[in-house]
């Protein structure tokens, strides 16, 4: 044989070997299949917060063209909405979607990721404080002292909240006292430091509560949540702008086992999933909240009434009373508190200073004194 014929016959035998290489990888691959996993939200499915659960799901899935798939189911389907966290960290769920101060049960600080004035951010302002001021670091070391095996992802910062529902409008404070009330979180002791008898309830629970007269009156969220889960039926008053949930965001969560086994790509696409569906969250709100706050007035016969800036003032007072004797009792709370206390200082300021107010342009357009606008 001439060393040509030799070389030939060499070259050839790799490629074949190369070749059946090559052949077999895909084989191996599709062996594995998806990665599935079993989620839960901790809200009921007519609730538009169930929706955004689903949203988020859909995105990572299609993402990563299948190769996770996240299967989302309401709360109670498989544990309490209260009882998430710790179903997420045992495992018995591989993930869920809620917010942070529905754990407030097993360490009061976690509140302070939106149960509160946030020191006077919006949502979407303490977000950057998570991201970029500490706050993520804080919430994996607060996660740590209570041995929850989870990996958690705040996502979707909310609009300022109402005061809630009422069977007369809300004049002055004394008119929470004793009132039977509906909250969550830090809210619970404002709430309580300002008169009324507290009930922490999940979402799925209030108006059923309300109509059977275990409660006077309850706040849960938004135009949209609270029309479709029947809060007009039991009442036509509705208080807007509050204090007690002026920075709230969502919380994507993980069993902490679950989520690093996962390959290093699919754990990017996730982180940055979360930030995609946090986006289009604040869209899909603008425009479902503003169609179900026309609806409620024109079809519902609700009255919306602004909180008195008495009933406002008074939150801010409790609020910094129960902060304090909070961080007395917990240092990871004052830690927390004080992170939030420096960021917020500097970016409300930046804030106010540079920002306009867009009241002016309102009542320019679509005030009373209003022009017809010429287009």
């Amino acid at each position: 044989m001439s060393k040509g014929e030799e070389s030939r016959r060499k070259f050839l035998k790799g490629a074949a070997v190369a070749t059946a290489a090559t052949v077999a990888a895909p084989a191996i691959v599709k062996a594995q299949g998806p990665i599935s996993m079993r989620w839960q939200s901790t809200w009921p499915s007519k609730d538009i917060f169930h929706e955004f659960a689903l949203d988020f799901a859909k995105k990572i899935n299609d993402m990563t063209g299948g190769d996770l798939k996240i299967e989302v189911l309401p709360a109670g389907a498989v544990v309490p909405a209260f009882g998430l966290l710790e179903a997420v960290s045992k495992g018995t769920l591989d993930g869920g979607h809620g917010v942070l101060v529905y754990h407030y049960g097993k360490q009061t600080a976690l509140a302070l990721w939106g149960s509160g004035p946030g020191y006077a951010m919006d949502a979407n302002m303490l977000m950057a404080w998570h991201k970029y001021g500490g706050g993520k670091e804080l919430l994996e070391k607060l996660y740590a002292s209570i041995g929850a095996n989870v990996v958690s992802f705040p996502y979707g910062p909310m609009p300022t909240q109402p005061l809630g529902w009422f069977k007369k409008p809300v004049a002055k404070v004394e008119d929470l006292q004793g009132l039977k009330f509906r909250t969550v979180g830090i809210s619970i002791d404002v709430f309580q430091g300002m008169g009324a008898a507290v009930n922490a309830l999940p979402g799925g629970e209030i108006v059923s509560a309300m109509d059977r007269g275990l409660l006077d009156a309850a706040e849960f969220n938004n135009a949209s949540s609270d029309r479709l889960l029947g809060f007009a039926d039991v009442s036509k008053i509705c208080m807007l702008q509050s204090y007690h949930q002026n920075a709230e965001q969502f919380e994507i969560m993980f069993n902490k086992d679950k989520y690093n086994a996962l390959p290093e790509k699919l754990r990017a696409i996730i982180a940055n999933g979360v930030e995609a569906a946090s986006q289009d969250m604040q869209w899909k709100a603008i425009d479902r909240y503003s169609k179900d706050y026309v609806e409620l007035q024109t079809k519902d016969k609700v009255r919306f009434y602004k909180t008195p800036d008495a009933v406002l003032k008074r939150q801010l007072e409790v609020y910094d009373d129960v902060v304090a004797k909070k961080s007395a009792e917990n240092a990871l709370f004052k830690e927390i508190a004080q992170s939030q206390v420096a960021f917020a200082k500097r970016a409300t300021q930046w804030e106010q200073d540079t920002v306009v107010n867009r009241r002016m342009a309102f009542d320019h357009y679509f005030g009373p004194q209003a022009k017809p606008i010429r287009l």
